[in-house]
């Protein structure tokens, strides 16, 4: 019997052609097609500048550095999403902290953000950085959390890793209205794929410039940016510590070739998704995932929740049947690192922590035919009787 993964890439013949083009060509790493990759991704989200990277774990930590954190900053984030992105501001020597989820939505609630902040301003331990996850694909209330920075004076990171394609308000994701960074994901389980990448999309120029500087070691071969006057073309100056978070031509040729096809991918994961939404309709032991109205979402994950007494015989019947479920997130605050060296605990954040333990994300890719869906009811339909 095949195997069905949660996610899989889609390739095309197309996509395969721009590569192999690649590999044919002078360029390997960092020539034209970076820079007509980060152009299709302004041109399709409607910002003005864009920067690829390696991962998206890389663009975290770019956006953190851009926006100035540093030891004695704290960033919130929401404890529903995959480690990377309160790891990064740890890497970038910040306090992390968390803001508890909807638990209709599974994103960042806006209530209990605005209750923190209350309490947060009051002790004067405003963040410096907040971290908006939109998850599954859908858009967190980007419009109230952005008027909440107004505010209270802190700055907006997108986590847009599940959601390039999606939509908030009409707008696309990335647009970066109501932000000042946004990140992407390319990891072959997301909408799209440069088989491992990531980019920040923003508005600003200066954030844009030192995010392109710090991708290169901090390097810079602009002569208006330079200290004096550039004593030839081989000259470059190091402007201050950066990284190695370049993405190679050969990666951007595909993610151009992948972003041809974006709305065609989102298109058939929402068949998909309406297709299981009939088909578990009736099987009252199951909760489908929500769509707000403000949102489009990528629908980069179909979550489903079960009872936690029983999530675990369910997910290892699924899996016994070659049908790869997987859970989405672990919540951050619960690892045994942010445990035990900055004293979070179960219970902290309880939304969060009961969306985990009923949580299994059933299989959602562009290749995902009708059979298979019927293979994956029919199997939990099984597990649950």
């Amino acid at each position: 019997m095949q195997y069905l993964p949660y996610g899989k890439q889609n390739i095309s013949e197309d996509d395969i052609a721009a590569v192999v083009e690649i590999l044919r060509s002078d360029w390997l790493t960092q020539g034209p097609m970076v820079e007509k990759f980060e152009q299709a991704l302004c041109q399709y989200c409607g910002s003005q500048f864009s920067r690829v990277v390696g991962n998206a774990t890389a663009a975290l930590h770019l956006a953190y550095l851009a926006l100035g954190v540093t030891a004695g900053d704290t960033v919130w984030t929401s404890p529903n999403t995959f480690l990377s992105t309160a790891n990064t501001a740890l890497m970038c020597g910040a306090k992390i902290d968390f803001v508890d989820i909807c638990p209709k939505t599974y994103n960042m609630s806006v209530v209990a953000l605005e209750d923190k902040l209350i309490t947060a301003k009051k002790n004067n331990q405003l963040p410096k950085v907040i971290v908006p996850v939109h998850f599954a694909g859908q858009s967190c209330d980007m419009k109230r959390i952005y008027e909440l920075s107004r505010e209270y004076g802190f700055r907006i990171v997108e986590d847009a890793a599940h959601a390039i394609g999606g939509k908030y308000l009409d707008k696309p994701i990335g647009s970066c209205q109501y932000s000042d960074i946004t990140i992407f994901s390319f990891h072959p389980v997301k909408v799209i794929t440069t088989g491992e990448g990531g980019a920040l999309l923003t508005n600003d120029s200066s954030l844009s410039e030192k995010i392109a500087l710090l991708r290169t070691h901090g390097m810079t071969r602009d002569k208006n940016l330079m200290d004096k006057e550039s004593e030839g073309p081989w000259y470059y100056q190091m402007l201050g510590l950066g990284f190695n978070y370049r993405l190679t031509d050969i990666q951007c040729a595909l993610g151009l070739s992948q972003i041809q096809r974006l709305d065609q991918f989102v298109s058939k994961r929402h068949k998909i998704k309406n297709s299981y939404d009939n088909l578990l309709a009736s099987i009252t032991e199951i909760r489908l995932p929500y769509q707000g109205q403000d949102s489009y979402s990528a629908l980069h994950l179909y979550p489903i929740q079960v009872s936690a007494k029983i999530r675990k015989k369910v997910f290892e019947y699924l899996r016994t049947n070659d049908i790869g479920v997987n859970v989405h997130y672990i919540p951050v605050h619960t690892q045994p690192y942010y445990r035990d060296k900055f004293g979070f605990s179960w219970g902290d954040f309880p939304n969060a922590e009961n969306y985990y333990k009923q949580a299994i994300s059933l299989p959602l890719f562009p290749g995902l035919n009708e059979n298979d869906q019927y293979r994956v009811v029919q199997a939990l339909q099984e597990a649950l009787n």
